[in-house]
């Protein structure tokens, strides 16, 4: 895979605490069917994480649907709520972080989002991310009954609550003002242990709404892979700068992430060589997806092709 010519820009956790460091790699689990049946979906589960936590794996992340809407599979198979499987994982995990790779921002109330999130960071000992983007499927949000107001309206809510989540995280429990949430007393008891707070993750790659709000309000941006469009993506990150610098921001304050696909059988070499691309282009962190359900086989790949990087960092 080829992307180019490209400025090699870095990225750093400025407003987290967290160090710039090595390429992260991480799994988004997207399909949690398992081989033995919905009585043995908790113990996949955990094994996969209990790999990854065990291993270099960054993070796990976790969709947010309520059926099976994984891009790479069309069988409808077996989806958990992502906030209640990443609890299962909090207390069973010790060192790997834990986000939802991304919660639409009207499905749930703000508060109670915030408040899912915070809950997972202190439960986890500081591990939660808030991974939030402004939704998009119409046909899971009419089939199963959940609000998606047009596009213009989703990404007024979904600035309003990165503004909540920044207030509510701070510990100021003054009103909130906003033009589709008014909250009279927003509480947050007890606070994130990650301060000033969670890291948050806006997905998205939309050049004049989203990469502005990662911008204003984001640790982190997360961009889609596209073989053969390493140009694409360069120019992404040309209008992510663009934003930060007009709203005076250093661009190495986020950390630029990019969903990509684990082949079945890819070797670990293959991985890494495919990483040192994408560093070139300046993305820091790959998120991974499978087709169908994650095994701790394909795990153990990825790990091993993490340490292949960081060998070679």
């Amino acid at each position: 895979m080829a992307y180019g010519d490209c400025l090699r820009q870095g990225d750093a956790w400025q407003n987290t605490g967290l160090q710039a460091g090595p390429m992260r790699l991480s799994i988004n689990i997207g399909n949690f069917t398992s081989p033995g049946g919905p009585d043995s979906i908790g113990r996949s589960l955990l094994d996969v994480a209990r790999a990854a936590d065990e291993s270099g794996i960054d993070t796990v992340w976790v969709g947010d649907h309520l059926i099976q809407a994984n891009p790479y599979d069309t069988t409808g198979d077996d989806m958990l709520e992502a906030y209640t499987a990443l609890g299962f994982l909090a207390g069973r995990t010790e060192r790997v972080r834990l986000g939802v790779m991304v919660t639409a921002v009207t499905f749930r109330p703000p508060s109670l989002l915030i408040k899912a999130v915070t809950s997972l960071d202190v439960l986890s000992g500081g591990r939660a991310w808030f991974g939030v983007g402004a939704g998009y499927n119409e046909t899971e949000a009419r089939a199963m009954g959940l609000p998606l107001p047009p596009t213009a309206e989703r990404f007024e809510r979904l600035e309003e609550t990165l503004r909540l989540a920044r207030q509510m995280w701070s510990g100021v429990e003054a009103p909130f003002e906003g033009v589709h949430y008014r909250l009279d007393h927003p509480t947050n008891r007890p606070n994130s242990l990650s301060r000033p707070h969670p890291p948050i993750l806006v997905g998205g790659a939309g050049e004049k709404k989203t990469l502005r709000l990662v911008a204003a309000y984001a640790d982190a941006c997360n961009l889609f892979d596209i073989p053969g469009q390493g140009n694409l993506l360069r120019r992404k990150l040309d209008v992510l700068a663009g934003h930060c610098q007009a709203v005076g921001r250093p661009f190495d304050a986020i950390e630029k992430t990019v969903s990509s696909r684990l082949e079945p059988g890819e070797s670990p070499a293959a991985v890494a060589e495919r990483c040192a691309a994408f560093a070139e282009l300046g993305i820091g962190h790959i998120v991974m997806v499978v087709d169908g359900a994650w095994t701790v086989e394909a795990v153990e790949r990825l790990a091993a092709a993490a340490d292949l990087v960081a060998h070679h960092a």
